[in-house]
């Protein structure tokens, strides 16, 4: 595991990205952590404003190195096999990137609207191996 995936724990279309993330990963690049626990939040200088702007991406060695937003989903997506190319044709179609951006914030600020909220926090399974 390299990366450290800050999600929000209690909505349904984040805990449903995780999950297909999770199969796809195995645990293998990813350590999934809810925005919910705030002891390991802590731990990695991140607050709850922070996790406001959306999901993060902390590399492991490296982490100062994070991305957040649309910016960590491209990084995750580049990161999985053969994700690169869609990466890159998604950053290269013209207005793509700033549409995917504003469609991004939208879903963001109001996923419980959306798409709801869960009655109790999904702790992933590939979790209690994240070491700090």
């Amino acid at each position: 595991m390299n990366y450290f995936v800050i999600y929000d724990g209690n909505c349904n279309l984040c805990v449903t990205l995780v999950q297909m993330l999770e199969s796809l990963d195995g645990g293998k690049l990813f350590c999934y952590i809810p925005m919910q626990d705030e002891q390991k939040l802590s731990e990695l200088k991140i607050t709850p404003q922070d996790c406001e702007l959306g999901v993060i991406l902390i590399d492991v060695n490296t982490p100062e190195k994070r991305w957040q937003g649309t910016a960590a989903v491209e990084e995750i997506g580049r990161l999985l096999p053969t994700g690169n190319v869609f990466v890159e044709a998604y950053r290269a179609l013209p207005g793509v990137k700033w549409a995917g951006d504003r469609i991004y914030e939208q879903v963001r600020d109001n996923r419980y609207a959306l798409f709801g909220k869960r009655s109790s926090t999904y702790k992933s399974a590939y979790c209690p191996a994240c070491e700090t």
